[in-house]
């Protein structure tokens, strides 16, 4: 496990090393002058623009400048808003939460509704059964999620006025921001109405967070077809048959714990897929995660929130793929040794 660990460290390190070169070259193809990019700083007066192109050795090698970016990096310096004028690390630490609360409702959805399907779909292998799942999943993930989510808020929203269309609770509820994460402020809160608070979020969320799920539920039933068929065709499933177990002893016993195991070596990567559908999801919900804030940074040209943003996501990401793939280590040891540990 140890030689598993710093792989995987090894491979953070170098990962982020590439991503903070990526933003930081970024600053250089941008319009306009690159310490202004960097920083955001466009209402600077000439000294104070001189002063800040000498704490980042703008007049030093690029090697200079690359290091004095990282510096500031880690001291938590990621320049300024050219749009809000606010810190970007303060612009992200309140945007990044409302993203985390959608895309984990989101993969919760996903995994409840994608996974025992997918087993369903094995278990019914090369029947009628089967091929309806295959045909409904490939279906769902050919859907635009653009156009998804429109169709949700045209249904669900205008027509059944069933689900709110848009924002992430109620005006009438004034929540106080401790963790970022709604749900938890509401229930930490001394508002009397936070029951009702609490009620008005989950359904705020609900239509966004399936629209995302969609696509990723449809890779989890694929994801766990293909695992459970797997392990009904091993040998030691085979030898418990013969052993007299019953079907649904083995399935329930056997099958789907070990078929999991599978499974959640691709949690990681459908994370990822699921942020890049947040970001676009966002902006039709007008939830305010970060994907939504990104996305009017570019139409803003905000250079600094765009830097920012990409790092912070890209990072976010990346550390979801480790946790997983500890997750994953930790439920097979095969995964530690040095062919999958690489």
């Amino acid at each position: 496990m140890l030689i598993f660990t710093l792989r995987r460290l090894n491979l953070f390190f170098f990962t982020m090393l590439v991503l903070t070169l990526l933003t930081f070259s970024l600053s250089f193809f941008f319009p306009g002058e690159q310490i202004i990019n960097v920083t955001g700083q466009i209402d600077a007066t000439p000294e104070q623009i001189a002063l800040i192109a000498l704490d980042y050795n703008k007049h030093e090698s690029l090697i200079m400048q690359y290091w004095s970016y990282l510096v500031h990096l880690f001291n938590g310096d990621l320049g300024v808003s050219m749009a809000s004028r606010i810190p970007i690390m303060d612009e992200m630490m309140s945007h990044l939460p409302a993203t985390i609360e959608l895309t984990t409702v989101a993969l919760i959805i996903a995994m409840v509704v994608g996974i025992p399907i997918g087993f369903i779909a094995a278990i019914r292998h090369r029947k009628k059964t089967d091929d309806i799942i295959l045909a409904v999943s490939m279906i769902g993930y050919s859907i635009p999620i653009f156009w998804l989510a429109l169709l949700a808020i045209l249904i669900f929203s205008i027509q059944l006025a069933w689900l709110p269309s848009a924002g992430q609770i109620s005006l009438v509820y004034e929540i106080e921001q401790v963790t970022g994460i709604l749900f938890f402020d509401i229930l930490f809160s001394d508002n009397p109405y936070k029951w009702q608070a609490f009620q008005n979020a989950s359904v705020h969320i609900l239509l966004p967070a399936c629209v995302v799920a969609l696509a990723p539920a449809t890779v989890f039933v694929r994801l766990a077809r293909t695992s459970m068929l797997t392990v009904l065709d091993s040998h030691y499933i085979k030898a418990a048959m013969a052993k007299g177990l019953t079907f649904q002893q083995l399935i329930f016993r056997h099958a789907i714990k070990n078929a999991m195991v599978n499974v959640i070596r691709d949690v990681g990567l459908q994370f990822a897929n699921l942020v890049t559908l947040a970001m676009v999801t966002e902006v039709i919900f007008n939830w305010p995660g970060i994907g939504n804030w990104l996305i009017q940074s570019i139409y803003q040209r905000d250079y600094t929130a765009i830097q920012g943003g990409l790092l912070a996501l890209s990072s976010f990401i990346f550390i979801v793929h480790i946790f997983t793939d500890f997750i994953y280590a930790s439920l097979n040891p095969l995964a530690r040794g040095i062919k999958y540990g690489s």
